[in-house]
């Protein structure tokens, strides 16, 4: 019914790329901040990168700057992340979450309304 679904993981060679999208129904997405977390296994969740509600603002965690770009399509109610240079280390099941409070970023994954079932993503070496 209101639920987030990431799309576009697989499995992809060193230094390829790879766009997942994170599409929402039952709900305008246009008023949420979005972040893209990770988590590996036997890893703790991390945040790979925020965009704010009206996609003027944006942040990366430090290892993946300079190779991934988030974007957001508020008209298709959908965000992007477009991973370029993919290294192993990359490698995680990526989820989308949806903050509502003033459309703003955060770091914590408490402070988000609605989460995705996740995208396995699979770096190759």
């Amino acid at each position: 019914q209101l639920q987030l679904v990431e799309s576009g993981g697989g499995l992809v060679q060193p230094g390829g790329s790879l766009r997942l999208s994170c599409a929402a129904s039952g709900f305008t997405l246009g008023y949420y901040a979005v972040t893209w977390f990770r988590q590996a296994p036997g890893k703790e969740r991390e945040g790979v990168s925020c965009v704010n509600s009206r996609g003027g603002y944006t942040n990366y965690l430090d290892s993946v700057k300079g190779r991934f770009t988030v974007s957001r399509d508020n008209a298709k109610n959908t965000v992007y992340l477009q991973m370029n240079s993919l290294k192993p280390e990359d490698t995680a099941n990526y989820y989308c979450a949806a903050r509502r409070a003033f459309g703003l970023c955060a770091q914590g994954g408490n402070d988000y309304d609605y989460w995705g079932q996740g995208t396995q993503v699979t770096v190759s070496s």
